[in-house]
């Protein structure tokens, strides 16, 4: 920027982007004085480098600005986690799909649980099913994002909404004035995914989880 140029020649572009064209850096180093603009490197690597005529000040505030909207406006990545076994009674098995199909209308990503215990084990084609038929139900709202897999004496599968789906999520919170992104927003770095409280990001990974097993 300014002084810290250090090509003999720039392509100069004005203030409203208008095209000066080539000329050496002490002429758009006055020309950039005599409107009190700077004068900004924003492609470096051409030949020569294209420099602009701005206000650097202006510029970096409202770059800040839009940066803190956009970070306003994003919803954070939640996966949920719904365990199930899979002899799962059917009134049981309709409550936790329940849940399911709530965390995605959501706009969350959800990871489904199947226990396996004792003899089970020997069975994990009953998991499957299980997996199968819940993705078989949901479709209008999500897809699998990770295939069934056997994880020790758990079969885990993740759901991921829609991006439509999403997009609603993401528009009715904001219609809300945002206070979940919102809240999210200092509780965790922008831009990742944030797992929920009492709950497991994703497969393989340990922490507190509720046990919203089935009986």
């Amino acid at each position: 920027m300014n002084e810290q140029i250090r090509a003999r020649e720039v392509r100069l572009v004005g203030p409203e982007g208008e095209q000066v064209g080539i000329v050496p850096l002490e002429r758009a180093l006055q020309l950039a004085a005599d409107v009190d603009l700077d004068l900004v490197e924003v492609a470096p690597m051409a030949r020569p480098p294209v420099c602009k005529l701005m206000d650097f000040g202006k510029f970096k505030y409202e770059s800040a600005l839009k940066a803190r909207e956009a970070r306003r406006n994003q919803q954070q990545t939640v996966i949920k986690e719904m365990k199930l076994r899979p002899k799962i009674d059917p009134h049981d098995y309709e409550t936790k799909k329940g849940h399911v199909v709530r965390f995605l209308k959501a706009g969350d990503k959800v990871k489904v649980t199947i226990m396996f215990r004792g003899r089970e084990q020997s069975r994990p084609e009953l998991g499957y099913r299980l997996l199968r038929r819940l993705e078989s139900e949901i479709t209008d709202l999500g897809y699998v994002e990770a295939a069934p897999k056997q994880d020790g004496r758990n079969m885990i599968m993740v759901l991921a909404p829609h991006r439509a789906v999403k997009a609603s999520a993401v528009a009715a919170t904001a219609s809300r004035g945002g206070p979940r992104d919102r809240a999210e927003e200092l509780a965790a770095p922008a831009g990742g995914e944030t797992p929920a409280a009492g709950e497991t990001a994703a497969a393989g990974e340990t922490g507190p989880t509720a046990d919203t097993s089935g009986q």
